[in-house]
């Protein structure tokens, strides 16, 4: 600590501050218009200047070092003159249309003028010709930029260049002059800009702005607190409210976002809600002409209760089904399970995950004992040496963690990335190992040998916390580099140069996704990506361990819920005594023993006349599931299909009874990120219609079917979700509303959360090192289908399509589907760039238009799932993982047809 004078006051602050960190901790206001802390000190606005004995010119406190005994001053009269000649040099330069600029109100140069008196400039600035040639950019869906309104404060390249890590805003010159090159000119979609609006949100006048803000004023709005719909990194951000309508979102200082947003979060959490479709009464189907007609609430309760109970009467408990939601509220799933498990009788209930991340779920909680992200994001893209990044595009589906990743980068971190594709960070890692799809088990056995035969493994971790070592090294000294080159198609010399980054880093994540989980082999895939991390003691340790980056924004949560068919909420096992008993005697009934179906075994089992009756709560498994064809037989096989959702989806349509439902912004509840984070949603507005809450809904329905289940409001049902559920126990809305950070396992009421997991030894006692055998996929590619087709996720869209597709921005953007070849392929086929292609497996043919670069490699093609012109899962392959039930989204064969 150094003693430093601030105005007459002696004052204590850590050396290597600036004055104006200093003079903050210490009670003293200093203006600043271009400062953003850690982000922008570059002192050009000059507001922020101060006296200090021994100087003579003044200094700027934002980028100026306190040092021992330093006496400042921070306000005088020769301060405040030069301050206010300042703002009228930047007001000579300014247009002022304060009264129509979409900033008004907010705008932090006209505060400062208010603030100091200055109504206008004395002259005319030498800026403002260049700004009148300079064009105003308003091509792009969201974002626009005002050249005449800049004060080239430089927040938004800096924002973009450091913090986004994207550097899409550029410095430039014209003559003399600084300018902005931004990108929302008419090229727009070709500057590399992810519309992400990170650059509007730190603007500090109206020259950069979100083009909805044109709708309101600052005073009008309300702004509610809540956590982003769509991916598991659990944004915080504001909804802003203006006369009961969402009008924008505004970025919050959330844990795993840290003000960042992507441009999902940003500019699609709000138009689905108060899209035009939403469902808003109930319907039931009149079988004699199979369209839908409006019902009360009484009847289509009263109608769905009987119709369930008849079913169960006739056919016994196992004959119903229900699956959750993992993007509604932890509330709701955990109330959608009990209803499944105390009314129908049965344990076969599900949820996405079972498509997406069951693999996780499985395979982490065999090796360590917990299948979950073992470390929080900030601590696996901060501070680490090395990050593997394999089977993930985080760019895309979890933009956010893109972000920082590529900020890791951007400071020094090494990048490992393992992916078919040449992915965005691909371009930027140190090892980018291009293997073939459905390959991830050889290649962690061929680094696992790399490892082993070059002493990087950590025998004292492997001594005191690890069992099976022998059997795994047994293995895997079967795959050597040269074996596994020839297995995956890559260079054996970058296999053994990423083990070795590997294993020799001191902080080094495993972070992965679906490019994982995806396979038939998926739960051995993820059982191998924590053997890497075992082998080099790289668990229960900062910047370390093993992290799935879930889909969903509650897929997390969903499962933790016990949206599972062998497992109660907190992964309490149906098929175990000591746990059913438990669970009976809190929810008053007998609970069955056995395990239930996973949902990918449902729609099998209701073709086999198994399954009669369907309870599907916001999921639309027409478009989600492989083979839409087989679903499509399944769904048409059941005698009773309820659907609950906010959408007529692809699925509705199949539905007897289809019940309106809440979204995130019109109800209470918590989501459960990727990190095992706790996060609350608040109600931000009342819509017009009958919808009902997901949980009042699912209340009243147990009553109908004659359990009694009193009302409870969400903090309520959190109450009994902690009562019942250890890994919960201390969380409450009371805590979380306090402003606490809690991360599952939460054990007791005073626990602040637990950040890493596995500190001190794995869950389990000791880490299981599973040997496994390289597998190839169920279907590869032959002389009449000689192409692999891999899907995943986009940037401007999400999963079914059905809340990203109600925003016309991000439609313009991206509106169809596609696939990408490679180009010696795309010259065999005759096929170029926006051409269509027929695209065919064994189950059926889509159409979509080609890209052909070098994405993906010879004699491997790649689609994203979310549109309806070209549905890729009606031709993916419903080939299952042997564990945890998960279908091989990722590789099928397929033949291409130029159209």
């Amino acid at each position: 600590m150094i003693s430093l004078i601030i105005n007459g006051q002696t004052c204590r602050t850590k050396e290597g501050r600036t004055i104006l960190e200093a003079a903050g901790e210490n009670g003293f206001h200093i203006p600043t218009l271009c400062y953003l802390k850690g982000i922008n000190g570059i002192g050009s606005c000059r507001m922020c200047v101060v006296e200090v004995e021994g100087y003579e010119r003044l200094l700027a406190a934002c980028n100026t070092r306190v040092r021992e005994g330093m006496v400042i001053i921070t306000d005088s009269p020769k301060l405040t003159d030069y301050r206010r000649r300042m703002l009228k040099l930047l007001l000579s330069n300014h247009n002022l249309d304060c009264m129509s600029c979409a900033a008004n109100g907010k705008c932090e140069l006209q505060k400062l003028c208010n603030e100091y008196g200055v109504e206008r400039a004395d002259h005319e600035g030498s800026r403002v010709n260049i700004e009148k040639k300079l064009p105003y950019m308003d091509a792009n869906p969201y974002i626009s930029y005002d050249p005449s309104k800049c004060i080239h404060c430089q927040r938004c390249i800096s924002i973009c260049h450091r913090i986004v890590c994207n550097g899409s805003i550029k410095s430039g010159r014209l003559g003399n002059y600084h300018i902005v090159e931004a990108p929302f000119g008419d090229d727009y979609k070709y500057t590399g800009c992810e519309s992400c609006g990170n650059c509007a949100s730190v603007c500090p006048t109206g020259a950069l702005i979100l083009k909805r803000e044109k709708d309101y004023r600052e005073w009008e709005v309300k702004k509610v607190l809540t956590t982003c719909p769509h991916c598991a990194t659990g944004c915080q951000l504001y909804l802003v409210v203006k006369d009961n309508r969402i009008v924008n979102v505004g970025s919050a200082d959330g844990s795993a976002n840290h003000k960042r947003l992507c441009v999902k979060g940003r500019n699609a959490s709000f138009d689905f809600v108060q899209a035009e479709d939403r469902l808003k009464k109930p319907l039931i189907k009149d079988k004699n002409t199979g369209s839908f007609r409006e019902v009360s609430w009484d009847e289509a309760i009263s109608y769905t209760a009987r119709r369930f109970m008849e079913i169960r009467d006739k056919y016994g408990s196992e004959s119903l089904a229900g699956f959750a939601c993992s993007r509604s509220t932890n509330e709701d799933v955990y109330m959608l399970q009990k209803m499944v498990r105390c009314c129908f009788g049965t344990n076969t209930t599900d949820n996405c995950a079972r498509v997406c991340h069951s693999a996780s779920v499985t395979g982490l909680a065999k090796t360590l004992g917990s299948g979950a992200m073992t470390n929080p994001i900030h601590d696996i893209t901060h501070d680490v040496d090395v990050i593997m990044l394999v089977g993930s595009n985080p760019e895309e589906a979890h933009p956010v963690v893109g972000m920082q990743i590529r900020q890791a980068v951007k400071r020094g971190t090494k990048l490992i990335v393992v992916d078919p594709r040449e992915i965005g960070l691909a371009r930027q890692a140190d090892i980018h190992i291009k293997l073939r799809p459905g390959t991830n088990v050889a290649f962690a056995n061929g680094m696992m040998n790399v490892m082993i035969n070059e002493d990087l493994i950590d025998h004292d971790y492997i001594d005191k916390n690890v069992e099976g070592f022998e059997e795994l090294k047994a293995l895997v000294m079967k795959y050597t580099p040269e074996k596994v080159a020839e297995i995956c198609h890559i260079d054996k010399d970058m296999l053994i140069e990423a083990a070795r980054m590997y294993a020799t880093a001191g902080k080094a994540p495993i972070i992965y996704c679906l490019g994982v989980t995806e396979h038939s082999t998926g739960t051995e895939g993820v059982m191998s990506m924590s053997n890497m991390a075992v082998l080099c003691g790289k668990i229960g340790r900062e910047g370390c361990g093993v992290n799935p980056l879930r889909g969903q924004n509650n897929v997390q949560g969903a499962c933790d819920m016990g949206a599972m068919s062998t497992d109660y909420p907190g992964y309490q096992k149906v098929d175990n005594e000591q746990a059913r008993l438990k669970f009976e005697k809190a929810w008053g009934v007998s609970l069955n023993p056995n395990q239930g179906l996973r949902a990918t075994e449902v729609f099998p089992a209701a073709i086999e006349g198994k399954i009669k009756g369907l309870f599907i709560c916001g999921e639309d498994p027409m478009v989600s599931d492989p083979d839409t064809t087989h679903i499509i037989k399944a769904l048409e096989s059941m005698e009773f299909i309820v659907v609950q959702d906010l959408f007529m989806t692809k699925t509705a349509r199949y539905a007897d009874v289809i019940l309106p439902a809440k979204s995130f912004a019109e109800k209470e509840g918590t989501f459960t990120n990727t990190e095992r984070r706790i996060q609350r949603v608040r109600k931000a507005v009342t819509l017009e219609g009958e919808m009902r809450a997901d949980t009042d809904i699912i209340i009243d329905l147990m009553n109908a079917m004659g359990y009694k289940q009193p009302y409870l409001t969400p903090s309520q049902i959190m109450d009994e979700i902690a009562e019942l559920t250890p890994s919960y126990h201390g969380v409450s809305y009371e805590r979380l509303d306090a402003g606490e950070n809690l991360q599952w396992p939460c054990p007791e009421k005073d626990h602040p959360g637990t950040p890493i997991m596995h500190v001190g030894h794995p869950v389990r006692g000791k880490a299981l090192l599973y040997p496994a055998e390289f597998k190839g996929a169920k279907e590869l590619p032959d002389e009449e289908y000689p192409f692999i087709l891999m899907t995943g996720r986009i940037l401007y869209h999400y999963n079914a399509f059905s809340m990203t597709s109600r925003s016309k921005g991000l439609m313009e953007i991206e509106g169809e589907g596609y696939i990408e070849l490679n180009y010696k392929d795309a010259d065999k086929l005759g096929v170029k760039t926006g051409d269509m292609v027929a695209v065919s497996s064994r189950r059926g043919t889509i159409e979509a238009k080609a890209r052909v670069g070098r994405k993906v490699s010879q004699g491997e093609t790649w689609m994203p799932f979310h549109f309806p012109d070209s549905p890729v899962n009606m031709i993916t392959n419903a080939a299952l993982d042997e564990y945890a039930r998960i279908p091989e989204y990722k590789v099928c064969a397929v033949k291409l047809e130029k159209r």
